[in-house]
């Protein structure tokens, strides 16, 4: 049975998973691997019913061991089966090479990667490397994995595609571009973030029997999913005012750039926020934010101007369109001191970067790069393991940190990771962080904590680009776009 999960698992857990198993359980290795070639095979049937030859990419650990299992099984039941070998079978571990023994003994043919082959085969099977890689691909498998991608046939990866970090979704030089993955025990946190998404295809999972197992560990993170809505949203009582669903403050619009504070005010009316304010240069608080009726909008000349609105608002946004001259810096001095509830972006976390200090009473939105300012390191550091990104900017800055990306994070006070799949490419856009920001803002102004409402607030606002997608596609998409969307999602 292949079955989805909500949970994710670095590579160290699922080899614990598979030590307890074999110590505590009493099950062995050749025994997993039969499983695991097994739950391949059925995977292939069900996934490519129409397939029939078969070129099998075995490498020289026990990855290939699975693809050895998945070719016996091939070919017992008729499929036509030539397999490309790494490694002699009495060159592999013990289980990998008593399985390749046995697909040899059943007349499989097999040759070497170096040789070339001739065969007209409808399906590859990348049993290549896998999650154990932690180095860059290098020749042979290099020019197999090439060759696999050149050859524009479905693929189906065994476990993870070959060239991908399990870890943090990064390429290690190059990757098997799988039209499906199977994977085992558990789904591994690099197939969703980072290039994870883009190389693993249509994901499935078969635990082996061993859930019980992994139940006994916590996940490395939980994908957020719609549940939250349902959990998060109470019904509203007909006897309310807008004053029960909160006051959001909305801070920026420097030279400039007045329009990201209107994305973000917008955004937090329509998850159901009742009053939003938008403080913004003087210059921009009359006819050039004339468009905006239902949002309050102040000029402030000088940072003690935003005093008597952080009294009135419930949660505050700063960062949108802030800039960093010396009416931003003065302004963001007298936001932090305030200590009102708020999400920081844009140039506001690169001003926090200046004098890091640490608070539980914040969201913070980075991308890579701002992340990097953060940490004082490159945007290629945090990119290169997000997990571990997400983990230091919360440990150093404490809240919550949403580390935008595909693959978004959460990493929040409690302390948990959560990880989102969905969003799509047509979100790389300006403006999306600032629809993003009023999302959380508007939630948390309705009485969400701020762990709720960075989890929420990073769903719904990918699945209302996603809907955005569906209706009208990626190219050209607006952040303004998700606005009716993001209505329709917090009433559903």
């Amino acid at each position: 049975m292949i079955t989805p999960g909500a949970s994710l698992f670095l590579t160290s857990q699922i080899r614990d998973c598979e030590r307890i198993a074999i110590t505590d359980l009493a099950v062995t290795e050749t025994e997993l691997m039969a499983s695991a070639g097994r739950a391949a095979f059925n995977a292939l049937k069900q996934l490519f019913p129409s397939s029939k030859k078969l070129l099998i990419y075995c490498g020289n650990g026990n990855n290939a061991g699975d693809g050895y299992v998945l070719a016996s099984l091939a070919h017992k039941a008729g499929y036509g089966v030539i397999i490309n070998q790494y490694k002699a079978p009495d060159k592999l571990p013990p289980a990998a090479m008593e399985a390749a023994k046995t697909a040899l003994d059943a007349g499989i043919s097999c040759q070497y990667m170096e040789d070339f082959i001739d065969n007209e085969a409808d399906l590859i099977v990348d049993a290549l490397l896998g999650t154990g890689l932690s180095g860059e691909v290098r020749d042979p498998l290099l020019t197999a994995i090439n060759q696999i991608n050149a050859s524009e046939l479905p693929v189906l990866s065994i476990d993870i595609p070959s060239g991908l970090n399990a870890d943090t979704g990064q390429v290690m030089g190059v990757c098997v571009r799988a039209t499906a993955t199977i994977t085992f025990i558990g789904q591994k946190f690099g197939m969703m973030t980072l290039d994870g998404p883009d190389y693993c295809g249509e994901i499935h999972c078969h635990d082996l029997a061993l859930r019980s197992c992994l139940l006994a560990m916590p996940p490395a993170a939980q994908i957020l999913d719609s549940h939250l809505s349902a959990s998060l949203l109470p019904k509203r009582l007909r006897n309310c005012h807008k004053n029960n669903f909160g006051h959001v403050l909305v801070i920026g619009g420097n030279k400039g750039m007045p329009g990201a504070v209107c994305l973000a005010a917008i955004a937090a009316l329509r998850v159901g926020a009742g009053v939003v304010t938008i403080a913004t240069r003087s210059e921009y608080a009359g006819s050039a934010l004339s468009g905006f009726p239902e949002v309050m909008i102040y000029g402030i000349e000088q940072a003690t101007d935003i005093l008597p609105l952080i009294e009135r608002a419930t949660v505050c946004i700063i960062g949108p369109g802030l800039g960093m001259d010396d009416w931003a810096t003065q302004l963001f001095g007298q936001v932090i001191a305030a200590q009102l509830p708020m999400i920081i972006d844009a140039s506001a976390l690169r001003i926090l970067a200046r004098t890091p200090q640490k608070d539980d009473n914040w969201v913070l939105t980075p991308h890579p790069g701002e992340g990097a300012s953060l940490l004082g390191c490159s945007a290629d550091e945090i990119q290169a393991d997000r997990y571990k990104a997400v983990y230091m900017l919360q440990k150093k800055y404490g809240g919550n940190v949403v580390l935008k990306g595909v693959g978004s994070l959460v990493r929040t006070d409690e302390p948990a990771t959560f990880l989102c799949r969905e969003g799509n490419p047509g979100m790389a856009t300006a403006g999306m962080g600032d629809v993003l920001n009023g999302v959380i803002a508007g939630l948390a102004a309705q009485g969400l904590s701020l762990a709720d409402a960075a989890k929420l607030g990073v769903w719904l606002h990918a699945n209302a680009g996603d809907l955005a997608v569906r209706k009208q596609g990626e190219r050209g998409l607006i952040a303004s776009d998700l606005m009716p969307f993001l209505r329709l999602l917090v009433n559903e």
